[in-house]
Parts: C-alpha cells; sequence; structure tokens
C-alpha cells in the first residue's frame, strides 16, 4: 500500500490545470493504485492526482463504502439547490469553511481500459465531484469563497505552521492527519 503525501496550499501544482491522461500504461496504472490507497484512509472522501504532486487528470473517491476512480474527468452537469454545507480539503488542513456546491452532481470520463465511466450523485458524493474536479482545473476550495471568508481563510492558512508557500516541501512540512476530506469535519 502506498499512501502519498498530500501537497499542501502554496505548491504550484496545485494551481497547475491538470494534463489529460493520452496513454495507459503501468505509470497511469501505479498512479490510480496510489490514488486509491491513498483515498482509503479514514475521513478521506476524495483525492485528485494533483494532491498527491502529479499534474494528470485523475482522482480516487470514498463516499460512504462507495470506492473508485475517474481518468479524465469532465463535470458534466451540476443541478438542483445551491446548498451551504461545511468544506475542507487534505491540501489546506484544518480550514472548515461554507461552500456553495449543486446538491446533484454528474462526471464523465474514463477508467483503466480506455471504457467510458459515467459517476452521478447526490449529497457529499456530489460535493466531492465538484470538488475534485475543480483541482483539475488549478481551482483550491477557498478560490470559491466569498471574498469576505476567502481573506479569512487566507490570514488563518498564512499563520498556519504547515503553509510554506509556492514550495514543493510543504508537501510534507505537517502530516495529513489535521484534517480530514471535505464534508467530514474531525473536530
Amino acid at each position: 500500500m502506498t499512501v502519498r503525501p498530500i501537497r499542501y496550499y502554496g505548491d504550484p501544482v496545485l494551481r497547475t490545470p491538470a494534463e489529460q491522461i493520452t496513454v495507459i500504461d503501468d505509470r497511469i496504472r501505479s498512479l490510480v493504485t496510489d490514488l486509491l490507497d491513498t483515498t482509503s484512509l479514514e475521513g478521506r472522501a476524495g483525492v485528485a492526482a494533483p494532491q498527491i504532486g502529479v499534474g494528470l487528470a485523475a482522482f480516487s473517491y470514498n463516499i460512504d463504502g462507495a470506492t473508485g476512480y475517474v481518468l479524465n474527468p469532465v463535470l458534466e452537469s451540476a443541478w438542483g439547490e445551491l446548498d451551504e454545507i461545511d468544506e475542507g480539503c487534505l491540501s489546506v488542513p484544518g480550514l472548515w469553511n461554507k461552500t456553495s456546491r449543486y446538491e446533484h452532481a454528474r462526471v464523465t470520463g474514463i477508467d483503466l481500459d480506455g471504457e467510458p465511466v459515467v459517476l452521478e450523485g447526490s449529497g457529499l458524493m456530489a460535493q466531492m465531484l465538484q470538488h475534485e474536479t475543480d483541482h483539475l482545473k488549478g481551482v483550491v476550495y477557498i478560490d470559491t469563497l466569498a471574498p469576505e471568508h476567502r481573506k479569512a481563510a487566507m490570514r488563518e492558512i498564512r499563520g498556519s505552521e504547515w503553509f510554506a508557500p509556492a514550495t514543493a516541501a510543504s508537501a510534507s512540512k505537517a502530516g495529513t492527519s489535521a484534517a480530514s476530506a471535505f464534508g467530514r469535519p474531525t473536530r
């Protein structure tokens, strides 16, 4: 089992749009295994490849016992009420904010055999689909906050022990036990 270290806010890989996967080879199979292993830890709902330092379009998920992955995911639609829900991120440990996410979402992509994948869900699954596809566009959830909440979040981030702007070293500066995946506060 290979649980990869999570990259923290300030690491450039989190701000770089992920590249599409064009060839499925052993490197991609290993990436999927590592994503699934990394997501398997308690309290983790999803992990995007950039969060483990890989700039490719892929994510894994673990929602209420449903586990899996999607390569080259595209958020096809998000609909329903915009819910204000607690959200956090492994790449921003310990910080929780109310975000607006649609109550339903649908993602399409492919699996390791190149076959089409459709993943649709409501509630936490919909939140995860929107959150992880944002990561693949170089968007971190705090970017979606209202300006006054984003400013407060940035003050908290700058004062945190783990924050090291724009350095890969921030990926291993602190353990990820300080936070769990979004939607599942541990405090």
